[in-house]
């Protein structure tokens, strides 16, 4: 297994319960949450400057696709997941193929995607 400990998680969910049941999860994991950014702007500018080992992006924020921000943190090299209640029905033909965390999801679903993220860069 894994270790998650002082794994630095970049939030991006513009629901805000939704967001502190992520961060609770999160932390009771050991990782360091950076964010969370609830508007595209935010997520863009941490995506682009914030140390990050890993980012949980919601596919949908206020009305705007993530997208722009996964490029972001793709063009850096930092390993992502996509959450969505659609599945992977819900991303675009670009971003096809990577890694989705089905909303609603438990600690056990969070943590098994960010082990699968702390893999790709290992």
């Amino acid at each position: 297994m894994t270790t998650l400990s002082s794994l630095k998680v970049l939030v991006v969910e513009d629901e805000a319960l939704v967001s502190m049941l992520v961060e609770d999860m999160l932390t009771d994991l050991g990782c360091a949450i950076v964010g969370p950014a609830a508007e595209i702007e935010e997520a863009l500018r941490l995506a682009n400057s914030a140390d990050i080992d890993a980012a949980l992006l919601d596919v949908n924020l206020g009305g705007r696709p993530i997208f722009p921000v996964a490029d972001a943190l793709k063009a850096r090299g930092v390993p992502f997941a996509f959450a969505s209640g659609y599945g992977e029905a819900g991303l675009t033909e670009d971003h096809r193929g990577a890694t989705v965390l089905q909303k609603p999801f438990r600690e056990a679903d969070l943590r098994r995607v960010l082990e699968g993220l702390v893999g790709q860069t290992a």
